[in-house]
């Protein structure tokens, strides 16, 4: 039986694909409706109330907590998207801190989750660079080499368009990725929606970080 990890902030499950992938059964929780989520099972709801739920079924846990005001050019924004978002960082770790199980928590580079590992796109041979820290709770993980990047990011910055071998997979225009492109760049083939493309972390982290906690989940037991 594959042992099971509870999937909070899930969206189209990114990060739940690549953990199926290393042999565990997903189950997932968002506050949205998720109609193409890729995981084992979904739960509709607040993900820290019925997450805490749900705790007893798990034997590891993988959290995203939405990034909107987390990230450093966020907060340097004059728009202060720190200030407009619900900063969930802090009570993510508290509740899986309290759990007493093994946990990773995702988000993006200049928030307040812990670097244990960080995972660029370029370390996959993917189309994008998407770097993301993963803060690993009672558990360590192997950190694969950071590659140098082969070049831009496509697209018009500062006025000027630069061809390259990333896509940008945030945004519209400006030559940003289109949902083909999002597609292929991230490895995700189950949804055509953009918004949840955009938000989505490429399979291939989780599968490699998902391999590591299963073997330290069936060692422990």
């Amino acid at each position: 039986m594959s042992p099971i990890l509870l999937d909070l902030f899930c969206g189209a499950g990114g990060a739940a694909r690549g953990y199926q992938r290393a042999g565990w059964y997903v189950i997932g929780v968002d506050i949205e409706p998720q109609p193409d989520y890729a995981g084992d099972e979904f739960h509709q709801g607040d993900a820290l109330t019925l997450g805490a739920h749900l705790l007893r079924c798990a034997d590891a846990i993988h959290a995203s907590p939405p990034c909107p005001g987390e990230g450093t050019l966020a907060k340097g924004t004059s728009h202060d998207l720190a200030q407009r978002h619900p900063r969930l960082i802090a009570p993510t770790r508290e509740l899986l801190e309290a759990s007493g199980l093994r946990y990773v928590i995702e988000n993006v580079t200049g928030s307040a989750v812990r670097g244990d590992l960080v995972l660029c796109g370029e370390m996959f041979g993917l189309g994008v660079l998407m770097h993301r820290k993963f803060e690993l709770g009672r558990w360590q993980a192997v950190q694969p080499a950071h590659r140098p990047h082969r070049g831009y990011v496509r697209g018009w910055r500062h006025g000027v368009y630069r061809d390259g071998p990333y896509v940008a997979a945030y945004g519209n225009g400006g030559g940003k990725a289109t949902v083909a492109e999002m597609r292929t760049a991230k490895g995700i083939d189950w949804t055509t929606d953009h918004l949840a493309l955009r938000d989505a972390i490429p399979p291939a982290y989780t599968e490699l970080i998902g391999a590591q906690l299963i073997e330290t989940v069936r060692r422990a037991a």
